[in-house]
């Protein structure tokens, strides 16, 4: 199972859930923040306990759709559309970054983050209305979106579907971090 994670995903939980390593050390090892390291071992942990489900990685073109219908539902405020793409217990996490970016923000209109929320309900009130900045993506391989003023990423909305619903969005705004990730904007 550990062999369905990426090699930073496997070793923020290894060093964590195993070997009880703090995040601040990981952090040393991945040569990034206690924050991202923190998301990479949530993030696996999400993964290893899905890991016998069947549908675990979609078609590069379905998780596409899904990604795309979801900045739709968002741009236009469906809020029943964004519920149906969510999976019931979606989990969003939010680096510190992304967080106070989005507190900063906030008059100019920006979601309010928590560095963790749960559930489909909190997921699409926090989005529904919003994301009309926000481009698709691949980020390392797999469709997400990004924020990306003039062209340059600002953050990631990485996005793991399963059976055709998102699961988890984790939101990379750290720029050390956004620094590490293969992003390419794809156009319409």
């Amino acid at each position: 199972m550990l062999e369905t994670l990426n090699p930073n995903e496997r070793l923020a939980f290894v060093l964590h859930d195993l070997f009880d390593l703090p995040f601040e050390e990981i952090a040393e090892v991945l040569s990034s923040t206690p924050a991202a390291a923190r998301q990479l071992a949530s993030r696996a942990r999400r993964r290893m306990q899905g890991a016998g489900r069947p549908s675990e990685e979609p078609a590069p073109e379905r998780q596409r759709e899904v990604v795309e219908a979801f900045l739709i539902a968002s741009r236009t405020g469906d809020l029943a559309g964004l519920l149906a793409l969510l999976h019931p217990d979606v989990v969003l996490t939010a680096d510190a970054f992304a967080v106070s970016e989005s507190q900063r923000r906030k008059a100019a209109g920006a979601p309010q983050l928590a560095p963790e929320m749960l559930g489909s309900d909190a997921v699409a009130e926090t989005y529904v209305g919003r994301a009309r900045a926000a481009q698709l993506a691949l980020i390392d391989g797999r469709f997400g979106a990004v924020w990306a003023p003039q062209g340059t990423p600002r953050s990631a909305l990485l996005m793991t579907v399963v059976d055709g619903r998102i699961v988890a969005i984790d939101i990379v705004a750290e720029p050390a971090d956004l620094s590490t990730l293969d992003i390419s904007i794809v156009s319409g």
